[in-house]
């Protein structure tokens, strides 16, 4: 494995300790805050009351996917990261759509100017100013993963091109992908395309899936290679099944080697700091009781400690 590039700096991967796959750490006045003021996850003070917990209760390291001109922040990922002694990997990238004005550059960039922009990223450092302005300026705090999104309708060509940039970076820097699928749709597609265009499959996860209700659909993703990560344990309401649940029960012995979670509590009503539950701690605590119910406790360091050091370590030392 190679190592593991964090906003504080490289790690190697036996440093990364207990791993959160897919969380918002920072989400900044932005385009999607404005849409949605349950977003806003920006106040430091807070963000490291619940992270302080968090590394209390053995956790180490936290992925963070608010890619490029969404609400990252960098100087904010690394002063939190600072504070709590918790290794933050930032992601590049480009999210959903609907997080960006109808006119953003994301439409006009082309796929070469695009790759220059994450690779950037990942290189050189991340923009203070996230390409939120006519100047750049690169900090030494440097993205980890490179992020793309698709939604409810099949893959269009905008998304396409997202698409080859992402994959460009990936092979010219080693750096892992992480994509969102909406409700988990889309993702054999998502699939289908990064092997198309060449990407290493044994460092791209899959996020979301947990929420597509069905075993044999889960299983087909995991049998093409790469890793899924799953957040919705604490989201399903009570009386209705756990599905987040059933899809380990069934599929995590099969596949103890690509599984991964995070809680994704991009929204602050999830922080217990910011007065909301069920607080970050949940599959500290919680999740890891149910897990020893269901029997799979021997798995809890494959999910949280192997499969993320392997995922998000870089193919090579670019």
């Amino acid at each position: 494995m190679g190592l593991i590039r964090t906003v504080l700096g490289d790690i190697q991967p036996d440093e990364m300790g207990l791993c959160y796959s897919h969380e918002h750490v920072i989400i900044d006045e932005s385009y999607p805050t404005v849409q949605n003021e349950l977003l806003l996850l920006n106040d430091v003070n807070k963000i490291v009351d619940e992270l302080k917990q968090f590394h209390k209760l053995g956790g180490r390291t936290m992925v963070d996917t608010m890619p490029a001109d969404a609400g990252r922040n960098i100087r904010k990922l690394a002063e939190v990261s600072q504070h709590t002694g918790v290794h933050i990997i930032a992601s590049t990238g480009i999210h959903l759509e609907q997080y960006y004005l109808p006119n953003h550059w994301r439409y006009h960039y082309s796929e070469r100017k695009l790759t220059e922009l994450f690779v950037d990223d990942i290189v050189k450092g991340i923009d203070f100013h996230d390409y939120n302005g006519p100047v750049v300026r690169r900090g030494p705090h440097k993205a980890g993963i490179i992020k793309l999104a698709t939604g409810d309708e099949p893959v269009t060509s905008h998304q396409e091109k997202i698409f080859r940039a992402v994959v460009n970076t990936h092979r010219l820097t080693g750096a892992p992908i992480l994509t969102h699928t909406n409700y988990g749709k889309h993702a054999l597609a998502q699939i289908s395309l990064f092997d198309k265009l060449g990407a290493d499959l044994s460092h791209v996860v899959l996020s979301h899936v947990d929420r597509y209700k069905d075993i044999e659909y889960n299983r087909e993703i995991l049998q093409s290679g790469v890793f899924v990560e799953y957040d919705s344990a604490f989201r399903w309401k009570k009386g209705e099944e756990n599905w987040t649940y059933t899809l380990l029960e069934n599929l995590l012995p099969d596949f103890p080697d690509q599984i991964t979670m995070g809680m994704d509590a991009a929204k602050h009503s999830y922080w217990r700091s910011y007065g909301g539950e069920p607080g970050l701690d949940f599959l500290l605590t919680t999740f890891k009781k149910d897990l020893e119910k269901m029997g799979l406790i021997d798995l809890y360091d494959h999910i949280f400690y192997k499969n993320p050091a392997a995922l998000f370590s870089f193919h090579n030392n670019s």
